[in-house]
């Protein structure tokens, strides 16, 4: 979502940092670029002009110009900025929804139609299912868009979460009376109550949401907004607010080509944080959103704790105690390498892992010359499993006739499948290195030691 932005700033930053010095002139020039690419990225006018104001104090101050690398100063200070624009350091607790009630905990989803809302309502309830162990109940109150009770019904279904059972010519109070009533009776942790949408803001729809508000008493009404929606989505954020009353935003579509000018106005404008983010179309693309890593993404720093954290979700310990003990006698093999390839993509594929790690965002053009494709990971497992168990296990069996074979069975070419034995041989003889080096040799040798013999690591890699 701002990668246009985050390409702006690097330039605006790079050129500063390149400097051994700074004038209060050469900030203020790069200031003036850095509220043009804000603007240009949707980002409101207030909170503009209040975020230039704040590091334009900061940044012309003796702390920059006095400063033994001013250029690094200033990225601090609108880092530092950004993370208070998006919530700041507070909003870490805010990030989780609040489930400290009675229950059954309602949950109020409002926004406008086709913001994602239905969809959000089944992602957040697997989300409450699956990491904090809750029970939880969807309910849809969309008597107005033809078989939208239907797609929650559809979607709680794939998630494994039960919907409140759909009863025709009810009216909306009806419904979440209805939804409340069930939960209690049965024991329900959380009810999820998804309202209808418009395709604009109306008071028919505020008086609807209104009236579902005064039944249910939700502990938490989530505003879910299309971040593709520009300027407008902050219009709606205001409006629901003054009219209802949020207590946090979900952005859908952030894996899309939104300038990420509403992520960045939205606290500012309303004063809630957002709480969640739709990276994706699968039920599982959700994710907390966190504003010291969206701040360091934007400006190119990465984030670390996102990519461990998707390890962690991903990674299985029992298979990675499997591999540590394979790795420990040097019986590496392709299943083990096929293995590694689903994990792989379980994180996002090869683009998605590197567009959490720092710097990378500086040699992206490199990237794109080097054609890394997410596809190559699924061809080169479809490889591996059109080999024998035989052949898996003992790659040395793989003559030219067996390529030949594999290479038919899996759609690709005699090439494809040296080129992966290739990258196999060089994984299995690192092993064998970290093996023989032990704990103790990679502590002294670092990355060189997994190098093949003369190969050195260039000057300053290892700084």
């Amino acid at each position: 979502m701002f990668e246009g932005l985050s390409n702006r700033l690097g330039d605006i930053f790079g050129r500063i940092k390149r400097r051994g010095a700074l004038s209060e002139a050469d900030i203020n020039t790069a200031l003036r670029e850095v509220r043009v690419a804000l603007l240009e990225a949707d980002v409101a006018l207030p909170v503009v002009k209040d975020f230039i104001g704040r590091v334009k104090e900061r940044a012309v101050g003796q702390e920059v110009l006095r400063s033994v690398t001013p250029g690094q100063q200033v990225v601090k200070i609108v880092h530092d900025n950004l993370v208070e624009m998006l919530g700041g350091e507070a909003q870490e607790a805010e990030t989780a929804l609040n489930l400290n009630a009675a229950p059954p905990v309602p949950i109020l989803m409002v926004g406008l139609q086709g913001s994602g809302k239905t969809t959000t309502t089944g992602k957040i309830g697997l989300r409450l299912k699956t990491k904090e162990r809750k029970k939880v109940l969807l309910a849809s109150l969309d008597t107005r868009r033809p078989a939208a009770q239907e797609q929650l019904e559809v979607i709680g279904t794939q998630a494994g979460v039960p919907s409140l059972p759909i009863v025709k010519g009810q009216s909306v109070v009806d419904i979440t009376r209805r939804a409340m009533e069930t939960a209690r009776l049965e024991g329900y942790d959380v009810v999820l109550l998804d309202t209808g949408g418009r395709l604009a803001i109306d008071e028919e729809l505020m008086a609807e949401v209104a009236a579902v508000r005064d039944i249910a008493r939700p502990v938490e009404t989530l505003l879910v907004t299309d971040a593709m929606t520009g300027q407008d989505a902050v219009t709606v954020a205001r409006n629901f607010h003054e009219k209802v009353g949020l207590t946090g935003i979900v952005l859908t579509r952030v894996d899309g080509d939104a300038r990420g000018g509403a992520a960045l106005s939205m606290r500012a404008v309303t004063g809630q944080p957002i709480k969640l983010m739709g990276t994706g179309e699968k039920l599982e693309a959700l994710e907390g959103f966190h504003p010291e890593r969206v701040a360091s993404r934007i400006l190119g720093m990465g984030d670390v704790v996102s990519l461990v954290e998707k390890a962690a979700e991903t990674i299985e310990k029992e298979d990675a105690e499997k591999l540590a003990a394979k790795i420990q006698k040097g019986s590496f093999d392709l299943d083990d390498m096929a293995a590694q390839y689903r994990q792989m993509r379980k994180m996002g594929g090869m683009s998605g892992m590197l567009g959490l790690l720092p710097g990378v965002g500086k040699i992206k053009e490199q990237l794109k010359d080097a054609n890394i494709d997410d596809g190559m990971l699924k061809r080169q497992e479809a490889i591996i499993l059109s080999m024998t168990r035989q052949e898996r296990r003992n790659p040395r069996l793989i003559m030219a006739s067996r390529k030949r074979r594999i290479a038919a069975g899996s759609g690709t070419s005699v090439q494809d499948v040296n080129k992966l034995l290739k990258q196999y041989q060089q994984m299995s003889d690192m092993m064998k290195r970290m093996k023989k080096l032990g704990k103790k040799g990679m502590t002294r040798q670092g990355l060189q030691g997994l190098l093949p013999p003369g190969m050195n690591l260039p000057p300053g890699a290892m700084k």
